[in-house]
C-alpha cells in the first residue's frame, strides 16, 4: 500500500489527538458522546516533541467510535480571489499580497455575509448569523500586545509568517485568548473570568463557551453526523478534506503552536472555548481533514490555537 493511502487509512481509524482528561470530568458539557476508548500519543518533530490531549467526539448527532493517535503532517492551502469581493477561484493559486484580506478567499462566495470592523486596529471581518448566534466568520487576527500585555509571548502567526495570519488568523494560548495573566496556565481561573468573557475579542464580542459551541453544532447538525463537514470551508483542507460550508462559518485549518514548533496546517483546525477543564487544561473544539465531525476535548492551555468570537 502506498504511504499516502496508509496514512489516510490510519487516520480514518484513529480520529483525533489525545490528551489526559480532566479529573472527574468527561468534558462532554451536555453533548452526546459514545465510544469511550482513548489512548495517548506523542508526535515527534524536528522542533521538539509534543504531547497530545484527551478527546471526546462532539456533535449534535450521536457519534460512535474509538479515539486513538493520529498521523499529522503539514501542508499549506493556496487560493486566490477572482475579484475584489472575494469570489472563490476554482484554481487554487498562491496568495502573496499582504495587503489583501486573504481570509476572505476562503469564504463561501455564494453566501451573503455581514461585516464588522475591529476599532482597535481597523481590521474588518465578515460575520455570519447561524440560528440564534452571530459569529465572526474568520479566525481572529488581533496582535497588539502593548494595548493588551497578556498577549505578549502568547500569540503567533503560523511559521511566524504575516501571510499566515492574513489567511488563518493568529494562534493564541488559552490565557492570551482570555486576556488573563499567563500564570493561569497552571492555575484555575474561576475567580478572574466573567460570563461572557471578552478576552482578546473586539468590544461587543466574546470567547464562546463550550455550551455556546454546542448551540452552534446543534443548529447545523443532522442525523448523519456531518457537523464538521457543514462548518468547514470549501477549500483549504488537505487531501479533499474540505467542507460544504453551507452556513458560511468557513472553518479553516490553521494548525497549532507549541513550544517553538508549528504543526497541522491544512490538516487540523482548533478553536479555544472559554471553558476551563482543570488548572492546566481548557476545552477547545477540533475539526480535521479525515472526518465529518466536530470534537470536544481537553488541551494544555499553553498551546497556540485559533479563535472565533461570538457576539454578546
Amino acid at each position: 500500500m502506498k504511504q499516502k493511502q496508509w496514512i489516510a487509512l490510519f487516520g480514518m481509524v484513529s480520529v483525533a489527538l489525545i490528551l489526559a482528561a480532566c479529573d472527574g470530568d468527561s468534558g462532554n458539557n451536555g453533548t452526546e458522546v459514545e465510544g469511550g476508548n482513548s489512548s495517548s500519543a506523542e508526535i515527534s518533530l524536528s522542533s521538539g516533541q509534543i504531547n497530545s490531549s484527551s478527546v471526546v467526539k462532539s456533535s449534535s448527532s450521536s457519534v460512535k467510535g474509538s479515539s486513538s493517535s493520529v498521523v499529522v503532517s503539514s501542508s499549506s492551502a493556496k487560493v486566490q480571489s477572482s475579484s475584489s469581493t472575494g469570489t472563490l477561484s476554482s484554481s487554487l493559486l498562491a496568495v502573496s499580497s499582504s495587503s489583501a484580506k486573504a481570509a476572505w478567499y476562503y469564504l463561501n462566495s455564494s453566501f451573503t455575509y455581514g461585516e464588522m470592523t475591529d476599532l482597535r486596529d481597523g481590521q474588518t471581518y465578515k460575520t455570519v448569523v447561524i440560528g440564534t448566534q452571530t459569529w465572526i466568520a474568520e479566525n481572529l487576527n488581533y496582535a497588539d500586545d502593548t494595548a493588551m500585555p497578556n498577549l505578549k509571548g502568547n500569540s503567533w502567526c503560523y511559521l511566524n509568517s504575516a501571510d499566515s495570519c492574513a489567511k488563518y488568523g493568529r494562534l493564541y494560548t488559552w490565557t492570551g485568548a482570555m486576556n488573563i495573566d499567563s500564570s493561569y496556565q497552571s492555575t484555575t481561573v474561576s475567580a478572574v473570568i466573567s460570563t461572557p468573557q471578552q478576552g482578546v475579542c473586539p468590544a461587543g464580542w466574546h470567547i464562546p463557551t463550550n455550551a455556546e459551541w454546542t448551540t452552534l453544532e446543534t443548529a447545523v447538525g443532522d442525523n448523519s453526523g456531518t457537523t464538521g463537514t457543514t462548518l468547514k470551508s470549501r477549500i483549504g483542507w488537505s487531501d479533499s478534506g474540505n467542507g460544504t460550508d453551507i452556513y458560511g462559518f468557513s472553518a479553516l485549518s490553521g494548525g497549532e503552536h507549541f513550544g517553538s514548533g508549528f504543526i497541522s496546517l491544512g490538516n487540523y483546525g482548533y478553536w479555544w472555548t472559554a471553558t476551563e477543564c482543570s488548572s492546566t487544561l481548557a476545552y477547545p473544539r477540533l475539526m480535521d481533514y479525515i472526518s465529518p465531525f466536530v470534537y470536544m476535548f481537553s488541551k494544555d492551555k499553553a498551546y497556540g490555537l485559533s479563535l472565533r468570537c461570538l457576539k454578546d
